[in-house]
C-alpha cells in the first residue's frame, strides 16, 4: 500500500488497497492472502478513526504511520512478519483512539470516590466483615427502571433472544417508538437479551441498558448502554465511531468461577456503574461513567485478612456424606495455615526452598517445590508443607476469588498429596471470617471485565 493510500485518504470508505494497482512484494502479498487483506481494512478504518479524533496531532500521527509502513514493507512476502506487524500496529492505534476520546475523571467524580472510601471505612469500624456491600449499598439506586427480556427465537436450536415484538408492560408509548427504531435486532442476535430503562444521565428521559448472555466456556455476559437521543437510542460510542456496533460493551462478567457484579449507584447528582471485581483478600471497585468510554477510572480498593480455620466436620468427595477429622489430622492441617500466613493475603510468597525433603531417588526435585497445576474455576492462594505423623506433604489452599457470605464466610479448599507417589489427592474444607485491613482509592485502568477499552 503506498503512503498516499493509506495516509491521506481519510475520507474513502472502509476499504483496503486497490489490488489493481499493486505494485510491489508487500502489496501483491497482502492481497493474495484475505487475513491480511482484512487486516489492511481495519488499517486504515482505525487510522482514519484516530485522525478524526486527534485534529491537534494529526502530523505526529502521519509521521509514525509512515515509520511504520517502512517497518511492515521490510517483511516483504513473510505473511506471519505481515501480520504481526498489522497486529501489533493496530492494537496501538486502538489505545491512542481510546485515550483521545476517553472520559476524564473531574473533581465530582474524585469526590464521589473518597465518599465511598469513607462511608467504607466509617462502616468497617462496627460491620468489618461486609462495610463494603453496606456503603454500595446506602449509595443504590434503581429510580424508575423498567426492565423486559427478549422473545425466545423461532428456532430453538438458536441460542439467544429476539428484540419483543409487543410493548411491554412499563414501557411508555414515546419510548417504545424509540426503541423499534433504534435497531437493536443485532444485540439479541449475540444470545439471550435483557433490557432496562433507566435514566442514566438526569435529562429525564429513561436511557437502555442491555444484558447479554452469550455463553461459551466463561459462561459470559455483556453489558452496554444506549443513550435516549431524541427519537432514537444511540450507542454509546457512536459519538466517537460511527461504525460502533452491536458488542462493544461497558464491561462483563464471567460466571465461570470469577467473583464479579455490579449495580447502579448515584451521588452528587451522578449515575455510576458500580462494578466488583473480588479474589482472595482484595475487592476492586470501579466506578464507570455509563455513557462515556472509560479509560481512567476511579477505583476503590478494599483489602481483607481472614481468620482460617479447618472444620471438624468435614465431608466425602464422591457423596457428600459428613465425618469427623481426627484431632491430629485437624491440629496438622491448621498449623500448616498458620504457619504459611495464608490469611495475610498482603504478604508476597517467599518460597524458594523444596515443601517437602527431596529424597535421593525419586521422581526429581521439581515435584517437591508446589503443589502442581490449578484449575481456572478456583484461585490458589498459597503452597505448603504438612507434617501428618511424620510425614511431608504438599498443600494448597484454594478459594473461589473471594466469594464471601453471611452466613458461610470464606469457602476455601485445601488439597493435599504426597510428593512423588501415586496415592490419590485428599481435599479438606476450610472456612475463613474476613475483616477489613485497608480501604485505598487510585484512578487508572480497570481489568477483568470492565477493561473493554
Amino acid at each position: 500500500m503506498s503512503v498516499i493510500t493509506l495516509v491521506f485518504a481519510q475520507l474513502a470508505p472502509a476499504a483496503g488497497m486497490d489490488c489493481s494497482k499493486a505494485a510491489s512484494v508487500v502489496e501483491d502479498t497482502i492481497c493474495a492472502q484475505k487475513p491480511l487483506y482484512e487486516l489492511d481494512v481495519q488499517m486504515g478504518s482505525a487510522y482514519r478513526k484516530l485522525m478524526k479524533a486527534t485534529p491537534l496531532t494529526q502530523t505526529e500521527l502521519k509521521k509514525t504511520q509512515r515509520q511504520w509502513l517502512k517497518t511492515r514493507n521490510e517483511c516483504a512476502d513473510d505473511v506471519n512478519c505481515l501480520s504481526q506487524q498489522y497486529q501489533e500496529r493496530l492494537q496501538i492505534l486502538h489505545m491512542q483512539w481510546v485515550e483521545a476520546v476517553a472520559y476524564q475523571p473531574d473533581h465530582i467524580d474524585k469526590q464521589v470516590m473518597q465518599d465511598l472510601q469513607q462511608r467504607i471505612q466509617d462502616t468497617g469500624k462496627n460491620h468489618p466483615e461486609f462495610a463494603l456491600e453496606k456503603a454500595l449499598g446506602a449509595f443504590a439506586t434503581e429510580d424508575d427502571t423498567t426492565s423486559f427480556s427478549g422473545d425466545p427465537a423461532d428456532d430453538s436450536a438458536y441460542d439467544h433472544t429476539l428484540f419483543p415484538k409487543n410493548m411491554p408492560k412499563g414501557v411508555t408509548p414515546d419510548e417504545w417508538t424509540a426503541l423499534n427504531a433504534s435497531g437493536l435486532d443485532a444485540d439479541a442476535e449475540q444470545g439471550q437479551a435483557r433490557y432496562t430503562l433507566i435514566d442514566l444521565d438526569g435529562d429525564g428521559q429513561r436511557d437502555l441498558f442491555i444484558s447479554t448472555y452469550t455463553g461459551g466456556t466463561g459462561l459470559f455476559s455483556f453489558y452496554e448502554t444506549l443513550r435516549r437521543d431524541a427519537d432514537r437510542f444511540t450507542r454509546r460510542l457512536a459519538p466517537y465511531d460511527p461504525e460502533a456496533s452491536a458488542g462493544s460493551s461497558l464491561f462483563s462478567t464471567n460466571d465461570r468461577g470469577a467473583n464479579q457484579s455490579a449495580g447502579w449507584i448515584k451521588s452528587h447528582g451522578r449515575m455510576y456503574l458500580a462494578y466488583r471485581n473480588g479474589s482472595y483478600g482484595v475487592d476492586q471497585v470501579y466506578l464507570l461513567n455509563p455513557l462515556k468510554i472509560n479509560s481512567q477510572i476511579p477505583t476503590i480498593t478494599v483489602r481483607y485478612d481472614y481468620q482460617l480455620t479447618v472444620p471438624r466436620t468435614q465431608h466425602h468427595q464422591e457423596d457428600d456424606s459428613a465425618y469427623e477429622l481426627e484431632p491430629d489430622l485437624q491440629k496438622a492441617l491448621t498449623s500448616a495455615l498458620i504457619k504459611s500466613n495464608a490469611g495475610k493475603p498482603l504478604q508476597p510468597p517467599s518460597q524458594t526452598a523444596p515443601l517437602c525433603p527431596i529424597p535421593a531417588s525419586g521422581a526429581g526435585g521439581g515435584d517437591y517445590y508446589s503443589y502442581g497445576a490449578s484449575y481456572y474455576t478456583m484461585e490458589s492462594v498459597t503452597d505448603m508443607s504438612v507434617i501428618i505423623d511424620n510425614e511431608c506433604f504438599i498443600a494448597r489452599l484454594n478459594n473461589w476469588f473471594g466469594s464471601y457470605s453471611e452466613k458461610g464466610g470464606l469457602p476455601a479448599l485445601l488439597t493435599l498429596r504426597k510428593p512423588d507417589s501415586e496415592e490419590s489427592v485428599q481435599s479438606y474444607s476450610v472456612n475463613g471470617r474476613r475483616h477489613i485491613t485497608q480501604v485505598s482509592t487510585s484512578i487508572g485502568r480497570a481489568e477483568n471485565g470492565a477493561e473493554i477499552f
